[in-house]
């Protein structure tokens, strides 16, 4: 039994008493006193006013005693802590904000300054609050796969607890401030190497280096040389430049302006822990009052309540896949890596043995270990004879976008599934209402949409219709939320929601390249408004002959007009150039074109909201036709399905907050034509 079990199982008896008010904590006294963060009615710590406020009255109760050594750990399995407790401070303001900060830090600086040595022993994640609580002790000892990071700045937010002057007067400062300015993570000897953790051991010796720390014989790793360098405003102001360069390039100051706080606070700062921790708490507190921040927020929820849409058990052990082209290698691959039996088939072998490097190329990318990696591909069996039907839990079609094709592959699984078997389509441009009648059992039988590459995009579309079983969509939700993929709960409906949505961008700018507009002045300006990726790089991306595919059915399904698809579009995919996936699209991949990746300084308006409104409009269509339950669902959809300029919060949010879109697709509408008139919902929409 490990350490963790043992505090977990310990009777009460053996625990020292603890103040009445203190619920999220348990102490042991002794001479090396122990503290066990334990937030209450969770299985995850996170850092809370509540948990900074008992660990007050805690920390002076252990002054009192004075003991040895202080160690602070975790009595979670799965970690030290995963963070600040959003909850808690994402509708606070001003002053309030101020206020609750200067109390969190007066806690940590009151824990820095106990005249005895302290300990935090951190395992798994360790990030945002929780490692700036593990940075106020004067020891950090790491177990094996310990993950240390601040992730704030993905929030709009730098660290506000203390991180900003601590961890870049622990380690160098540089690659301190490459960590909060990119919200990357230091795994286990990542941490060791950089100095966050002092010693990373394996959690059997865990009471050997507590007992090292205790006694003074844990050595610590200093700055080196560049962080006595960076104590200078000179040094910094150099560092801070290229910062600022950098930083411009994936998250322009226009949008995100959490980075250049931070450049701004170490730059100014960095050389007095004191004025840093001041502005710090100043800076943090301004940032939370930002547009980008309150958005970013609010898409950090959106995230759970997708996750919470996925609870449950799958009761899906072993997934068959029926198609091994580029989607359906990559379904395989990702449920593999996820701890799925699969068994991948197709009609060539030659597929066959391209998914399984493709599979290795993700999990070399994903950064698993040699024995994860092998152990994932030993899960995903090319099963060119398709024994894997009579077995699977779930089969996944994800064969050509032809209906013909589909109902042969439905119609050749009537006497094979399993009992209690879910028969799931990969198609995005298919009504599943058109499929029904071939499928084995209608009950069983859904729609199960991923992206573009799978391993990339978090989203899946779990997709029903009028005769599918609530029990089949809650275990496809449960499925997408067990591959670590966020599950969308759609209704048919032509392109469901992502696709109906991101059908207008793509077309408008087809339209706009037929008008003779340049494909880069296209792609810059929506690069400005904030999007990944501007609308031609993604066709290119997502494929040629999946987006005619798409525009073909929303034209044939919608009861709205749609732009036409030029002929060259047609050609190109008829000549094999399909995008990035052949080498050649409409940027020319082979000869060395790549799409911009930096924004136009001052992009054409007319060509943003050209691109942008019919996004809104069509989220609009589909509230009003139900196709999700709300503005919330569909937001969350189309930013993790699309990456839609997160910041902004989702279409629909954007919508309310220009609240002119329908005045401006009226207008649009006047110059370019039917396609822009706005729909009947936005009468009720706000």
């Amino acid at each position: 039994m490990d350490v963790l079990e043992q505090i977990a199982r310990k009777p009460v008896s053996e625990v020292t008493p603890k103040p009445p008010e203190v619920e999220n904590w348990r102490y042991a006294s002794g001479d090396i006193a122990q503290l066990w963060l334990d937030c209450a009615d969770t299985g995850t710590n996170v850092i809370s006013e509540a948990v900074l406020r008992e660990l007050d009255t805690l920390l002076d109760q252990i002054k009192g005693e004075q003991p040895r050594a202080l160690v602070i750990r975790s009595a979670k399995a799965g970690g030290f802590a995963a963070g600040a407790d959003i909850d808690g401070f994402a509708d606070l303001r001003g002053d309030n904000a101020v206020q609750m900060l200067e109390q969190g830090h007066a806690v940590l600086d009151k824990l820095a300054a106990l005249p005895f040595t302290t300990i935090s022993v951190v395992h798994g994640n360790t990030l945002g609050g929780g490692l700036e609580l593990a940075l106020a002790c004067d020891h950090r000892i790491g177990l094996e796969g310990v993950k240390t990071g601040f992730p704030e700045i993905q929030l709009g937010l730098h660290p506000g607890l203390g991180g900003t002057f601590r961890l870049t007067r622990l380690i160098d400062p540089v690659a301190a401030m490459q960590m909060m300015l990119t919200g990357g993570s230091a795994h286990d000897r990542k941490a060791r190497k950089l100095g966050i953790v002092d010693a990373l051991v394996p959690e059997r010796h865990v009471e050997a280096a507590i007992c090292a720390a205790a006694a003074g014989k844990l050595d610590q790793e200093s700055g080196g040389l560049r962080a006595s360098a960076m104590r200078t405003r000179a040094a910094r102001s150099l560092a801070a430049t290229r910062m600022r360069s950098e930083s411009e390039k994936k998250a322009p100051n226009q949008h995100y302006p959490a980075p250049y706080a931070l450049i701004n606070l170490w730059e100014d700062h960095g050389g007095d822990p004191k004025e840093m921790q001041k502005a710090e708490i100043a800076s943090f507190a301004s940032l939370l009052d930002s547009a980008t921040a309150q958005n970013l927020i609010r898409v950090f929820f959106l995230r759970r309540k997708l996750k919470s849409d996925g609870k449950g058990d799958d009761g899906i052990d072993h997934v068959h896949v029926i198609g091994a082209g580029a989607m359906g290698a990559e379904i395989a691959a990702w449920s593999a890596m996820q701890g799925k039996r699969v068994t991948l088939e197709d009609v060539a072998l030659e597929p066959l043995g391209k998914a399984v490097k493709r599979a290795a190329a993700i999990y070399d990318k994903k950064h698993l270990s040699g024995v994860d990696a092998r152990d994932a591909l030993d899960r995903m069996m090319p099963d060119p004879d398709g024994l894997g039907r009579a077995r699977a839990d779930l089969i996944i079609e994800a064969a050509p976008e032809k209906q013909d094709i589909k109902e042969k592959i439905y119609a050749s699984l009537a006497d094979v599934m399993k009992p209690g078997a879910i028969l799931a389509s990969n198609t995005s441009s298919l009504r599943l209402t058109d499929l029904i009648a071939a499928t084995p059992d209608a009950g069983r039988f859904a729609g199960l949409h991923f992206f573009n590459p799978v391993s990339q995009i978090p989203l899946i579309e779990v997709v029903s219709h009028d005769q599918a079983e609530t029990r089949t969509l809650d275990r496809l939700a449960a499925f997408a939320a067990s591959i670590d993929r966020l599950p969308a709960r759609v209704t048919d409906y032509p392109g469901f929601v992502v696709n109906r949505i991101l059908g207008p961008y793509l077309m408008e700018a087809m339209v706009m390249l037929e008008e003779g507009k340049k494909k880069e002045e296209i792609d810059r300006a929506a690069l400005a408004f904030g999007m990944p990726m501007g609308p031609v790089a993604l066709a290119d991306q997502v494929g040629l002959d999946i987006c005619l595919e798409v525009a073909r059915s929303l034209r044939k399904n919608l009861d709205r007009p749609m732009a036409e698809t030029p002929d060259w579009l047609e050609d190109m995919v008829n000549e094999g150039r399909t995008g990035r996936k052949s080498g050649r699209g409409i940027y020319d991949y082979d000869k060395g074109e790549d799409p911009p990746n930096l924004p136009d300084g001052d992009p054409p308006e007319n060509i943003i909201d050209r691109l942008i409104l019919p996004m809104c409009d069509a989220g609009v269509e589909c509230l009003r036709k139900g196709v999700v339950k709300d503005v919330d669902a569909l937001d969350a959809a189309v930013i993790f399905g699309t990456g839609w300029a997160p910041f902004r919060g989702g279409p629909m949010h954007y919508a309310k907050v220009r609240r002119n879109v329908a005045r401006r697709l009226e207008a649009l509408a006047s110059e370019h034509g039917d396609r822009f008139a706005p729909d009947a919902g936005w009468s009720s929409f706000g």
